[in-house]
Formats: structure tokens, sequence, C-alpha cells
């Protein structure tokens, strides 16, 4: 299948499932779900074209292997989180609600769409890399791997550690409201961090088959981490609900990269 027909597969199929996602917000009345919606996507996509690409055996099963783990871990992580507020809705969406007003639900509909093309156009350039026949994985490919491992793994320790303090807190009110153990230490958002490094993984391996161009994805996780549906909401909330706790927090921690906290 050319590479176009299948992009434009894959993007008919993610727009259906975002439908049928709509449908179930609507009925529950939490449209926040779509966090995980488009996590689990990306790895409907890769089977998409796993299947239909004729490139390298191996190097296709690697590549899903690590698109699944991510949209895996990610999208069970944003589940379990979204139904342990439900039938709270994330600020986020509350705001878009206000926004959008008595015509909310067409609204959110267009939404979850333009979650459908963002998707899209994330991994459009992994097309390229399953459908490269070169039959040897390179030092790229490798590196990626490698590199996309250890920011996984980065990620899920980070969520694990706010997890137990969240459950430390509720019974240690001295410990404050705010997350400032293990990998919280050095970086008030080290989940967004190692995202985007995931992102840096994916690209790396993507040199392997020549797909330099793939890196506008890694550039655009990383723009939106720290300048749209990232840092800037959650830095706005923490303000809003912990005041000068989380002041004192911004004061001697570094925003993204992990590094040491600063002396008082």
């Amino acid at each position: 299948m050319e590479w176009l027909a299948l992009f434009g597969l894959a993007l008919a199929v993610t727009i259906v499932v975002m439908f049928l996602s709509w449908l179930w917000a609507v009925k529950v009345n939490n449209f926040g779900l779509v966090d995980a919606v488009w996590a689990f996507c990306f790895l409907l996509q890769a089977i998409i074209f796993y299947i239909f690409s004729d490139g390298f055996a191996t190097r296709k099963i690697l590549l899903l292997a690590m698109i699944g783990l991510w949209s895996c871990r990610l999208g069970y992580f944003l589940t379990k989180r979204i139904y342990g507020h439900h039938p709270d809705e994330d600020t986020r969406y509350k705001h878009l609600r206000s926004e959008y007003k008595e015509k909310f639900k067409s609204r959110f509909l267009l939404f979850y769409f333009y979650q459908a093309i963002s998707v899209s156009v994330l991994t459009l350039p992994f097309i390229f890399v399953f459908r490269n026949t070169t039959e040897s994985i390179s030092a790229f490919e490798i590196a990626g791997a490698i590199y996309w491992l250890v920011a996984v793994c980065g990620e899920a320790v980070a969520d694990h550690q706010m997890s137990e303090f969240k459950k430390l807190s509720q019974s240690r009110p001295e410990m404050g409201k705010t997350c400032n153990i293990g990998l919280w230490k050095y970086s008030r958002h080290p989940n967004y961090f190692f995202e985007s490094n995931i992102w840096w993984g994916f690209f790396i391996f993507m040199i392997g088959s020549g797909v330099f161009w793939g890196a506008y994805s890694a550039v655009i996780i990383l723009l939106l981490l720290l300048k749209v549906t990232g840092v800037p909401p959650s830095e706005e909330q923490s303000l809003k609900t912990r005041g000068e706790e989380y002041r004192a927090y911004q004061r001697k921690t570094s925003m993204f990269i992990p590094w040491f906290p600063k002396q008082s």
C-alpha cells in the first residue's frame, strides 16, 4: 500500500474511534477520557502500519513493540487517573466546557477529531520506517531503542513516585501537598521531560531509515509539553491549589530538565 493511502486509512480508523469515544464521553459526561484514547490510538495506527507495510520484519516488530509499550503504559496510566477522579472532570476540560457554552457537545466532537488528526500527523514518519526493506538493524536504530527505553523507564518511575507521594501525603500531612521526592526533587515535571525524550528516542530510531525529517514529531511534542498542554496548565493549577508552598518549590527546583535543587 502506498504511504498516502496508508496514512489515510489510519486517519479514517482513528476518526471512527474518536467518534465512538465522544459518544461514550457524552454518555458518562466526562470528556477528559480523550487523553487516554489519544494515547491508545498510537498503538492502533502502529498496528495498521505493521499490517500494510512490507518492510524488514525485525525492524517492524521492534518499532511496533516500542510504540505499543509506550502507548499502553501511558494509556493505562491516564485511564487509571481519569476514572480515579470520575465523575469529576479534568480542569482543562472544565475550562473548555465554559468556553464552548451551550454548544459544548458539538465543539468537543471537533476537539476529538482534532486529536485524531494530531495522532496521524505525529505518526506519519513511522510509516516510512515500517516500509524500510533494508535487512539489517543499524547502529542508529539500536541507539534509538536504548534511548527510548531509558526514557520510558524514567517516565514510569516519575509517575510511580507521584502516585506513592499522593498516597503517603494523605496520612502524613507534614509532607505537604507538593511532591518533592525522587525525580521530583530535581525537576518540577520529570514525567514531561522523559515523555519528550521518548520521542527523541523514536527520532534517533527513524534516522536509521533516513527519515531525518521525522524530527518534527519530537519538536511538536516538546513544544506542546512546554507551551500548551503540559507545563503551563499544570503550573497554573498547582499555584491555585498549593499557593506559597508551590512557589517555594518553583524557586528551588528546575522546571523541566532535572538538575540539583537551588539552596535556600
